[in-house]
């Protein structure tokens, strides 16, 4: 077993959760709306959401993992490109950081996590990352690939549940923080980016 590759893999997907997108921009308009509860009902279903991608994952790329070597440099060698081309247009966006709350009416618990759920699991987009993502990270020879992809999403679940629910809990210090200055946006713009190169090399160096 392979630790190095896992701790790799912990940091990727803690730093991917710090960096803006919808999910975690989601979690704190909600948190600065409507209270940090609201925000950890949406973190609970995003992060629920990944299960399902993980499984998909697990028992699809799998089977091409035990039946084609080539198959699984084809996967490994698209992921590589996919995470190139996320740097590209993550290069190409605004670096803003918008924390409009108007239209985050009050809404129940139970409603909210089903909101986080759905964006999840409903985003083909992720579950191409999923794809990208998760294939170079396997890390042992011996340990079935379907409990390797479980791994996988259990670590990248927790990781984005830390980081989500800390931005839930410390909401309102970190859009002041925001909002003061103006640079965090290109910042975190540049950490996207690091990490989709980063990974991508990553994926084009390893092996089966």
């Amino acid at each position: 077993m392979n630790y190095d590759t896992l701790f790799v893999f912990v940091m990727a997907s803690t730093a991917l959760a710090i960096s803006p997108g919808p999910d975690n921009i989601f979690v704190l308009t909600q948190s600065i709306s409507n209270g940090v509860k609201s925000g950890l009902a949406v973190v609970a279903g995003l992060v629920s959401g990944c299960l399902v991608h993980t499984t998909f994952l697990a028992f699809g790329v799998s089977e091409v993992i035990k039946r084609s070597d080539t198959l699984f440099f084809i996967i490994k060698l698209f992921g590589a490109i996919y995470l190139l081309y996320l740097a590209v247009k993550v290069y190409k966006s605004d670096s803003s950081i918008d924390l409009n709350t108007k239209g985050n009416s009050k809404k129940g618990f139970t409603i909210l996590f089903w909101r986080g759920f759905t964006m999840n699991v409903l985003n083909p987009k992720v579950t191409i990352f999923f794809l990208a993502f998760f294939p170079g990270f396997l890390f042992s020879t011996e340990l079935n690939t379907v409990i390797q992809f479980y791994v996988l999403g259990i670590l990248f679940m927790l990781s984005a549940c830390i980081v989500f629910s800390t931005i839930a809990l410390l909401a309102g210090n970190i859009s002041k923080y925001i909002l003061a200055r103006q640079k965090v946006g290109v910042y975190l713009k540049w950490l996207q980016i690091i990490v989709f190169v980063g990974i991508a090399i990553y994926l084009f160096l390893s092996d089966k």
